[in-house]
């Protein structure tokens, strides 16, 4: 027990900090399917809820700034995937999820896939611009690959015959819808790279729902797009609609009649030289921009984990607990005294007279109106403590410390350096500043 020291032995309060800050820093964000149940929505605009299967079940929070953000309402019962990161609740030592994101499970799972794949073939480059083909400035024959019943089919022929009725077509149909297309539309595009008959290729279909477009959301199609020596132009859906064909492609449409536009010539060549150009930058803009999101995305994640906001938010969740349990209080001290009352009543038909009984009636509703009066006080006095705490907390931020220049120089124990006789030769220092750290040695 001697060999203990202060810094060994935790307080509670002290091992729940702890292990919060782990579970924050090192989980970072989840996914995560679950049942809804418990849901609670106080006056705060806070969601609490339980999320579980079949074996397990873990309780969670949604903060107000990211509940509104959900289009549906949650009920208990709902299948759900979220995105969040794990945390603890401090005053009970519970571990909890702080969700950032709530979607029904069907198009959740969709989404989630969809966004898995792009990030995927973009970290392997097959977005990148400098890999996509130029279109032909004449093309010779135009290979049309889509459903043969389709409206897409006729109105790509109606583009070309009204702009250039001479041009050759060949078409490769295909399904483009269902579990089998993905693998069709890829077949069709090889049979077009081995037969050579055209020079520019049209993929696509009309519009529809994101589970009718999901075939163009397929790595192995998106691979053979990206493979093919034909310079090819998705067109799925319309202006709105985004696929993985279309970030893949050597150039996106926005509808079928478009990418029929590209390919063919009138009077105004020129102009559609231009729309080609333009529809390129617009298709290199967005993969930058999609690029610029995801790094904005991931250092606001960093940036959350560090906000002093949410020590507020984990205040207001307490502040909510303590008011929960204000009214269970004073509901189980209303029920005591009726029942008080209930007996005086009854000990009053006996032996007191009315008169009597209308004094004790009074005094109920003076303790009633004097326990209604405490309530405000004391909810009027947790906000007003919790508003406190949140503006000092905001004023004694080291983070806004740390981006005013100054810096703070820890050992390997983690004792703030704050004279040099602290020191030694040969110790090693931590130096955090606002953007990072600076690891040095003492000579």
């Amino acid at each position: 027990m001697s060999s203990l020291t202060n810094q060994n032995i935790f307080t509670v309060s002290r091992l729940n900090a702890e292990v919060r800050l782990l579970l924050e820093n090192e989980m970072g964000i989840v996914w995560l399917v679950g049942e809804i149940s418990n849901f609670s929505a106080p006056v705060s605009g806070h969601w609490y809820l339980t999320l579980k299967d079949s074996r397990a079940q873990v309780k969670c929070a949604m903060f107000r700034g990211n509940n509104r953000r959900v289009t549906f309402k949650p009920q208990n019962g709902n299948q759900v995937l979220v995105k969040a990161r794990l945390s603890l609740y401090e005053p009970r030592g519970d571990y909890q999820l702080i969700i950032d994101s709530m979607q029904p499970e069907g198009d959740g799972r969709l989404q989630q896939q969809f966004e898995e794949l792009k990030m995927k073939l973009a970290a392997e480059g097959l977005f990148a611009q400098t890999n996509k083909r130029p279109l032909p400035e004449h093309p010779q024959t135009v290979g049309i690959i889509t459903s043969k019943t389709g409206a897409a089919l006729f109105d790509i022929l109606d583009v070309l015959k009204r702009r250039d009725p001479s041009l050759p077509v060949v078409i490769y149909p295909t399904m483009v819808q269902g579990e089998e297309a993905a693998i069709q539309i890829a077949q069709a595009i090889g049979r077009a790279n081995s037969r050579n008959e055209c020079d520019v290729l049209i993929v696509g279909r009309g519009g529809g729902s994101l589970e009718d477009l999901w075939c163009f959301n397929n790595e192995v199609l998106a691979r053979t797009i990206a493979a093919s020596q034909i310079p090819i132009i998705s067109a799925v859906g319309h202006e709105v609609d985004v696929t993985i064909a279309d970030f893949v492609a050597d150039m996106r449409a926005p509808t079928p009649s478009a990418a029929a536009e590209l390919v063919s010539r009138d009077n105004s060549h020129k102009d559609q030289a231009f729309n080609a150009r333009q529809h390129k930058l617009i298709s290199a803009m967005r993969h930058y921009l999609s690029e610029q999101k995801q790094q904005a995305t991931s250092l606001l994640h960093r940036l959350d984990r560090q906000h002093p906001n949410n020590q507020l938010q984990r205040q207001s969740q307490q502040l909510d607990e303590l008011n929960a349990r204000l009214q269970r209080a004073i509901t189980q001290l209303l029920r005591s005294h009726q029942h008080k009352i209930e007996r005086q009543q009854h000990k009053m038909a006996l032996y007191s007279p009315v008169k009597r009984l209308a004094a004790q009636q009074a005094s109920l509703q003076r303790l009633e109106q004097k326990l209604l009066d405490a309530m405000d006080r004391k909810l009027l006095n947790t906000r007003h403590q919790l508003a406190l705490a949140a503006e000092k907390l905001d004023t004694v931020s080291p983070l806004a410390t740390l981006k005013r220049g100054y810096s703070i120089t820890q050992n390997q124990s983690g004792q703030v350096i704050s004279h040099v006789s602290q020191t030694k030769t040969g110790d090693t220092l931590v130096t955090r500043l606002s953007d990072g750290e600076i690891h040095s040695t003492v000579n």
